[in-house]
Parts: structure tokens; C-alpha cells; sequence
């Protein structure tokens, strides 16, 4: 098979980093941002016509001091109007280069999630077993909105920070190179100390932590609202639940010695940069005592003193640019991390099956599989046949590896070594979309989306008319209840205090499966947690869901899959027993133990007169 180019390999991004990678994830959009960078520069040098404007009026002025009638006053009028226009020409090329900034921001923003959302679809489930939901959702949201609010706002602003300081010191350069020296030496010092500081190994490192206790912050804060029943029936807090307390003091730490780290080297770069004037003035007198009578040099002085704290604002700013800039760059390389992560294979030429019987042929596979001194196999040379229209239940102890083996069959992950075919292709040799067209999967942890109960349905088949989910919703045994919701099918979930119950949920599931009609079930027992009313309804709907098809089912209660075709019992990551209910039971085995501890919980009840005997199912 051939494997397919993955966007933004790592070889590629470790070519590029910060704003030339910015760059190069902007994609097509960069024409906006040089279109923006262009108004931006046009926007400063408007900016700088003023001070021009100034200096040409006081020479006018100084030229005629003994008799200031004698003033060219057209020439001073025309400077006067050239300020005015190019102020007000300055800020229709910044409005201009902040909405072109804005449009590429907003499009990028789109882009890049999309991109990320497809992205992640593609990578195997161990990628997101091995990665918390708080690291990921920190990725996706504030990663992306910190590069938007930098494309936006901060990109115009750091060009033109650049552009004004080099126009001013051009000028200043071509008007008096040695005052010119006495004002750009502390700019560089105070830069080349910046960047000493934090651009050096111990500013990297400390921007890396910076984002590692966020991402941890917000990894046990997600932690800490989704175990929030458990948070309450305890009687925890924020203090007392101690991962989510621990990451708030972590961050809390690293911000302090990250404030100390930065208050010295601040302090230096503020006093130097807000004290150009102090270089200036010595250099300035200096030059002006050797010609006093020097009415030009005064002229030249005197811009000098006007333009020269003009400087600092700029200087400043590209302070505060630089420190976004570092956590742009991070925020960066985290985006690329998620990109780097190769994707499930897609094969070259897809195969489809020309029916829809399952074959595990020797099959082995480790959750663990990046170091392979250390993996433990989840499942050893597994090997049996599902035929087609059959159902095919798996039974054994809690972490035997049933669910495993469910998993792979719509390629969650990808098997360690032998097979799983499906009609004689390998699932490996089929395209990921049509697995996913042939394969439903109903799980006993159902999630439901923050959306309409029809669309939560019609995920199952995208095109599907409004007719056809109400009949999938009448086969599931769930209608009678969405018509009792508000608005119908028209209810958002968790919307106005709307939320359905498990068994409510897990009927939404299966209609949602009917729905989608794939040839395969697998179905982890809805029925595992449901009330008996519940239960019967959901096993009327799951009647009618697996007419027809090929089934693997997980069984949580053995009653459940008397009828089934073929039991595989599973334990220690083998098949361990292979046939029918009575079969098995005849056997003696690990099944017989199982039933015999089923038939004894079905018996049990609570006594105030003797203890009740309670029997371990595994």
C-alpha cells in the first residue's frame, strides 16, 4: 500500500518556525497579509510627513527670524495642508491594511481549524487515548485564536513598528550621522539585551512551561467539570480535587519566577529606551558649542529633540510584539505537533467487499506499541470467522479484550500483526470511508451532540429527509418520547434543561444506526445499565437493527445472546471457547463459570435477616 503524503510532515516544519511558518500555514491568504503589510508601510511614511512638515516650517521661520514677515507663507501653508492630508491619508491606509489583516485573519482562522478538525479525524484512536482532551482543546482554541488576534491586530502593528524606527533613523542618518549614532546605540543595546534574554535557551524553555502548565491546567479542568457528579457526591472542591489543584499552583508558580525571571532585564529596557533624549542632548550640546553661530546644525538639533522620543513608542511596542511572537512560535510548533502525527494509511487503489463476513486471521495487537521492550499485548494471535447475516457475540472477564478486538474492525487502530478481512479484503485495503459506510458501531457510552434530536439522528445518513429519520426513530421504540419534548425533533440537547436519560439516549443511538443501514453492526450491549422499561424498548429496537446483518456483539449479560450464532469466549487477549450457548455450557469452561455466576445474580436480593452472597461474574 501506499502511504499518503501527510500535510506539513515534520520534515518540512522543522525547516520553518515562527512568522516564516506563520507564513507558510497563511497559504493562500498571504496575499492579504502583504497586501496589509504593504498599507501598513505606505500608513507609517504617511505618518512621518508631519515631522517633515515641521522641520521645513521652523527652517522657513528660522530663516526670516529678524523679520518674520519676510516668511515664505504659501510654502508654510502648503507644508500645513501636506501634514493634514498625510495624517488623514495615514489612517485610510491603516483602516485599509487592518481590514485586509482582519479578512486573511478570519479566513486563516477558518482554514486552520478545518484543517486541524480533518486532521485529527484521520489520526488513529491511540493518538487521542495518548493525549488529553484539555491539551487538544487548548490546541484548537487558544493556539488558533492567538495566531488570529496576531494575524488581525499585532501584524500591521509590528510592520509598521519596524518601518517608522528605520525611516526615522534614515533620515536622522542622512541629516547627522553622529547624533544619528548617539540615538540608535541604546536601541540596540536594549534590544540585544532582549534578546539575550528571552530569545536565548532559558526564555524558550521558560515560554515551553508557560504552555505546558496551561495545557495541564485545562486538561484537569476538564477533568474536574466532567467528574463533576462525583465532585459533588464527595464533597470535593477545586482545593481538595488535587489535579486540578495542583495545575492551578503549578501556573501560579511558574508566573511568579517567570515574573522575577523578566523584572531586571524590563526594568533595563524600559530606562534605556525612555532615555534617548540622555544620549542625545550630550552628543547634541557637544557638537553645538564647537559652532554656536551654526544656525543649520540648531535646526538639525532641534528635529533631533522632536523626533528622537517618537522613538520609543515604536521600540515599545516591538517589546510587546516580541513577547507574543515567542508565544506565537509555540503555539505554532504545538499546531504542528498535531500535524506531524501521521494519519491512519490510506491505500492507493481502494478495495470494496463483495460481502460482509468478518475474518480475524492471527491477529496480535499492543495499545502500547511504541517501545517495544516495554508493550504488554492486548490481544495474542487472535483467529475466527463472523459470516455473513450471522450474529457473533464476545463474552469474557472485564479487560480480557473484547472490546479490543470490536475496535479494530472499524480500524480504530491498526493491527500489530496478521489480519482482519472483511468478504476477503483487508480492512487495510479499503478505504477509510468505506469502512466507515459498511461498519456502524453503537456504543454503551452514548454521546449525543449540542444539537437538534433530528440531526443528532441524521448523523447515521447525512441525506437522509426528515420522513426517513421519524421511521428510524419509530423502529428504535424512540418517538413516543420526542414527541413529548418541546419542540419535538426539533429539541436541542441540553438546551432550556433538555437532556434525555441513558436509556433514551442509547434509543437515539440505535435509531441513528437504523438510519445509517450499514451491512455490520458492532454493538457494545446497549442494555448493560437500562431499567427493565428501557430495556425493552431498546431490545425492540435492537431487533430490528440487526435483521439482516452481520453482528458482533459485546454481551454484558449472558441472557442476552442465547440465540446468538457463534459465542467466542475471550480472556487474557485469546479465545479461550468457540460455540453455542448450550454448547458451552456443557464444556465446563470459563463460559460455564460465567453462567453459573449469571443464574446466581439473577437470583439475588437484598435480606435484613442474612447476608447475600455475592458472586463475582468475572
Amino acid at each position: 500500500m501506499k502511504k499518503v503524503k501527510i500535510l506539513n510532515n515534520t520534515a518540512e516544519t522543522k525547516k520553518k518556525t515562527g512568522i516564516s511558518r506563520l507564513l507558510e500555514i497563511a497559504g493562500e491568504k498571504r496575499g492579504l497579509l502583504i497586501l496589509s503589510g504593504i498599507l501598513s508601510v505606505i500608513s507609517t511614511i504617511l505618518m512621518f510627513v508631519p515631522f517633515a512638515a515641521v522641520y521645513f516650517i521652523v527652517a522657513e521661520l528660522l530663516k526670516n527670524a529678524a523679520n518674520p514677515a519676510l516668511s515664505d507663507m504659501a510654502l508654510i501653508r502648503q507644508w500645513g495642508l501636506w501634514a493634514i492630508l498625510s495624517l488623514l491619508g495615514s489612517l485610510i491606509f491603516l483602516y485599509g491594511g487592518t481590514m485586509a489583516s482582519h479578512i486573511a485573519a478570519f479566513r486563516i482562522l477558518y482554514s486552520l481549524r478545518i484543517r486541524l478538525a480533518q486532521h485529527l479525524a484521520k489520526l488513529p484512536m491511540g493518538y487521542h487515548t495518548r493525549q488529553s482532551s484539555g491539551a487538544i482543546k487548548k490546541t484548537l482554541e487558544l493556539s488558533v485564536e492567538k495566531i488570529e488576534g496576531f494575524i488581525a491586530h499585532q501584524l500591521p502593528d509590528l510592520i509598521g513598528a519596524v518601518a517608522l524606527p528605520v525611516i526615522m533613523l534614515g533620515t536622522m542618518f542622512t541629516l547627522d550621522r553622529s547624533m544619528a549614532l548617539a540615538c540608535a546605540v541604546p536601541i540596540i543595546a536594549a534590544y540585544l539585551l532582549q534578546s539575550i534574554v528571552f530569545y536565548g535557551e532559558k526564555g524558550k524553555a521558560a515560554m515551553k512551561q508557560h504552555h505546558d502548565a496551561l495545557e495541564q491546567m485545562n486538561a484537569a479542568g476538564v477533568e474536574y467539570v466532567r467528574g463533576m457528579p462525583a465532585v459533588k457526591v464527595f464533597g470535593l472542591t477545586a482545593k481538595t480535587f488535587l489535579s486540578f489543584h495542583h495545575a492551578i499552583t503549578d501556573f501560579r508558580d511558574w508566573a511568579v519566577e517567570y515574573t522575577k525571571f523578566c523584572k531586571r532585564p524590563y526594568i533595563i529596557f524600559m530606562t534605556i529606551l525612555t532615555s534617548i533624549l540622555s544620549f542625545i542632548l550630550p552628543v547634541g550640546i557637544l557638537l553645538l558649542s564647537r559652532q554656536p553661530d551654526n544656525q543649520a546644525f540648531a535646526l538639525t538639533f532641534m528635529l533631533f529633540l522632536v523626533l528622537a522620543p517618537g522613538l520609543s513608542v515604536p521600540m515599545m511596542k516591538l517589546m510587546y510584539l516580541g513577547g507574543n511572537m515567542r508565544l506565537i512560535s509555540e503555539g505554532v510548533e504545538r499546531i504542528d505537533n498535531i500535524f506531524a502525527q501521521k494519519p491512519v494509511v490510506e491505500p492507493e487503489v481502494p478495495k470494496t467487499p463483495k460481502s460482509y463476513s468478518i475474518e480475524f486471521d492471527h491477529v496480535s495487537f499492543s495499545y502500547d506499541n511504541q517501545d517495544a521492550a516495554t508493550r504488554s499485548e492486548a490481544l495474542t494471535c487472535v483467529a475466527f470467522s463472523a459470516k455473513e447475516k450471522e450474529m457473533t457475540a464476545l463474552v469474557g472477564p472485564s479487560g480480557s479484550g473484547k472490546s479490543t478486538i470490536a475496535n479494530l474492525i472499524p480500524r480504530f487502530w491498526d493491527v500489530t500483526s496478521g489480519s482482519i478481512r472483511i468478504g476477503g479484503v483487508d480492512i487495510r485495503e479499503m478505504g477509510t470511508e468505506k469502512l466507515m459506510e459498511i461498519v456502524s458501531f453503537v456504543f454503551q457510552d452514548v454521546h449525543l451532540f449540542y444539537d437538534t434530536i433530528e440531526e443528532n439522528i441524521r448523523m447515521g445518513r447525512r441525506d437522509a429527509t426528515a420522513a426517513q429519520v421519524i421511521e428510524a426513530a419509530k423502529a428504535a421504540c424512540c418517538h413516543e418520547f420526542i414527541e413529548r419534548l418541546p419542540q419535538g425533533y426539533q429539541t436541542k440537547i441540553g438546551e432550556g434543561g433538555t437532556y434525555l436519560s441513558g436509556g433514551e439516549a442509547q434509543r437515539v443511538a440505535i435509531a441513528r444506526a437504523i438510519l445509517k443501514n450499514s451491512p455490520i453492526l458492532v454493538l457494545d450491549e446497549a442494555t448493560a445499565f437500562a431499567d427493565p422499561e428501557n430495556e425493552a424498548k431498546i431490545q425492540e429496537g435492537l431487533r430490528t437493527l440487526i435483521r439482516g446483518k452481520t453482528v458482533i456483539i459485546i454481551a454484558h449479560r449472558l441472557s442476552t445472546i442465547r440465540e446468538a450464532d457463534q459465542i467466542l469466549v475471550v480472556d487474557g487477549g485469546q479465545i479461550v471457547e468457540t460455540g453455542k450457548c448450550e454448547d458451552l455450557v456443557k464444556q465446563k469452561g470459563l463460559y460455564h463459570r460465567m453462567w453459573e455466576a449469571h443464574m446466581d445474580a439473577g437470583a439475588w436480593a437484598l435480606s435484613k435477616d442474612q447476608k447475600t452472597k455475592v458472586v463475582n461474574a468475572s
